[in-house]
């Protein structure tokens, strides 16, 4: 592995494309120190360490800290992703945007160039939302977060943020079109491993100071070890469909009369069901911060973090989500028709209609096991470290409380840097990256990094 690391950098094109990739995401990570003009620096940072572990510390992970500085880069890349999300949903309801996405790279294109307006529309969207909300906003000692509030602080706060988005936006284009990985993915993926050593550091001093008691540390080592190998195990994990192609003969010439398989994913959806279900479970939390009212406020109690109905709903949001989100990209009707366009067929199933229905059956079995893996990987982490509050149930709470023990209503008291949802992207934003890396060491006549297989990413 270490020749292989050496043999990256001995390789001039491969080299430039590594030493790009690192450059660009450094730009990425000095725009994330700029902040935004128009905001009192002391105030915002003591409003934020009092929101840490709200909302705001969920969406802080993904823009790599830029969101509790409101720097320039505050806004990250989720208008684009948020963009490329809302197009898919369109491609489905609209026929055009359909016809657009099976026209090859024309089609590629003119949709990307949508995307990219949409990001800049969705960017000017929440950049005016995030501009209001601070001129509202004051930190817990009274100061308010923006001390000359107005149009004129409102309208810098757009553009700026606006124009970070931007920058972000063709950052992550360059990288995919000329460095190494997916340009997009790297970012996010810089974003949330850029505080695992402030963590790290937290850790340590805690367990100096006595908070964090070391056997737990100790203990939750491999235990982190495991669960990253069974993401990975699970993001490789695939149904392999056997499909046959029959002969056919086009002048002098015989095509197909070879077999193959066809691919599906265990977790056809990625982390975007989980992206959903996260933002809709927290609409309760979010409308009790705005709206002070006491009815909504203990509504809101109910599903805060660690209860037991936060558990429930956040499993059938990610259940619900992950069909939801793979019915829109994976049509079984389509693909059977081009396999039978081609002359292929599944062994023992009739092309055309039968074959689709046989691939909707196993791909509704694979996404049910998908999901739930998906549930747990999200919820573990804040099982361990918030406990499952079973004295917020109704009625029963506080008699099934008196059963339990103490660990398993609070938790072991340690703060998980990587939570479920970044733990997924990070692990396969790596899975991809390395394949991409070994693929090119591999073309040009070099060993990869194992003596024996191939490291495959998520879809190799």
């Amino acid at each position: 592995m270490i020749e292989s690391f050496r043999n990256i950098f001995a390789i001039p094109d491969l080299r430039k494309r590594v030493l790009f990739t690192f450059g660009l995401l450094g730009v990425y990570r000095i725009g994330c120190q700029i902040p935004s003009p128009g905001v009192d620096p002391v105030a915002l940072l003591d409003f934020m360490q009092s929101q840490a572990a709200g909302l705001l510390g969920f969406f802080n992970t993904f823009t790599g800290g830029s969101l509790q500085k409101i720097a320039v880069f505050a806004l990250g890349i989720m208008p684009y992703i948020t963009a490329s999300i809302i197009l898919q949903l369109l491609t489905v309801v609209w026929p055009y945007l359909e016809k657009l996405s099976k026209e090859g790279e024309m089609g590629r294109r003119k949709i990307t160039q949508w995307t990219r307006y949409g990001t800049v529309v969705i960017s000017i969207i929440q950049g005016t939302g995030i501009a209001i909300w601070l001129e509202r906003m004051s930190a817990p000692a009274g100061a308010p977060l923006v001390p000359h509030p107005g149009w004129g602080f409102r309208m810098l706060t757009v553009l700026t943020l606006t124009t970070g988005t931007a920058f972000i936006m063709w950052l992550g284009e360059q990288i995919s079109e000329r460095g190494i990985g997916n340009g997009i993915s790297l970012i996010i993926f810089a974003g949330i491993v850029v505080g695992f050593v402030p963590a790290i550091g937290t850790t340590i001093d805690g367990v100096q100071k006595g908070n964090i008691n070391f056997l737990s540390v100790i203990l939750l080592i491999p235990f982190m070890m495991a669960v990253v190998a069974f993401i990975v195990y699970m993001e490789r994990a695939q149904r392999r469909i056997p499909v046959q192609y029959a002969k056919r003969v086009v002048g002098r010439k015989v095509y197909g009369g070879q077999s193959t398989y066809l691919p599906l994913r265990v977790n056809t959806g990625g982390v975007i069901p989980v992206i959903f279900a996260s933002s809709v479970v927290t609409v309760p939390t979010v409308l009790s911060n705005m709206v002070q009212n006491p009815g909504v406020q203990k509504a809101a109690s109910f599903v805060s973090y660690g209860t037991p109905i936060y558990y429930l709903l956040q499993v059938i949001a990610i259940v619900f989500f992950s069909y939801f989100y793979v019915s829109i990209i994976f049509n079984p009707a389509d693909l059977a028709d081009n396999m039978r366009k081609y002359g292929g067929f599944i062994p023992g199933i009739r092309p055309g209609k039968r074959t689709a229905e046989y691939i909707d059956r196993i791909l509704t079995r694979l996404n049910l096991v998908g999901a739930l893996y998906l549930a747990a990987v999200c919820l573990l982490p804040e099982f361990l470290l918030t406990g499952f509050h079973a004295g917020a149930l109704p009625w029963v709470g506080p008699a099934l409380a008196s059963y339990l023990p103490t660990w398993f209503l609070e938790g072991v008291g340690i703060h998980f840097y990587f939570g479920g949802t970044s733990l997924l992207i990070v692990v396969g934003v790596a899975m991809d990256t390395i394949q991409q890396v070994e693929s090119q060491l591999v073309m040009r006549n070099y060993e990869g990094f194992m003596k024996r297989g191939r490291i495959r990413g998520r879809r190799g």
